[in-house]
């Protein structure tokens, strides 16, 4: 899988609660339908393990099947309408992508 990450902070007149039921709702609605998707994956950030990594809110994981895909979703309409309905925000994000390897899926366990 090749993956867009997406870590972002709140606009400073939004509540956490707000801006993570934004992002999995209204926002959602415009993201999901990218071309290409194959997963999307939503963190709801509610602790930080340190002080240096506090003030973030949420975190995405979009993934497709190859860059080319990616690259092909983010030139299309479906994008440019995701981003406008951003719009000016005002939140801070870190945007990155890569390539995903599997390191641990855990053990078996009985259902």
């Amino acid at each position: 899988m090749y993956n867009l990450v997406v870590l972002a902070a709140r606009p400073p007149d939004w509540t956490h609660d707000r801006f993570i039921t934004w992002w999995r709702e209204e926002h959602a609605e415009v993201t999901r339908v990218l071309p290409g998707l194959r997963r999307w994956r939503h963190v709801d950030i509610d602790a930080a393990l340190e002080p240096r990594s506090e003030g973030w809110d949420g975190m995405s994981v979009l993934s497709f099947d190859t860059a080319d895909d990616l690259d092909r979703a983010l030139k299309s309409p479906e994008w440019a309408a995701a981003v406008a309905q951003v719009g000016e925000m005002r939140g801070r994000r870190i945007a990155v992508m890569g390539t995903e390897a599997e390191l641990f899926l855990g053990p078996s366990r009985p259902m």
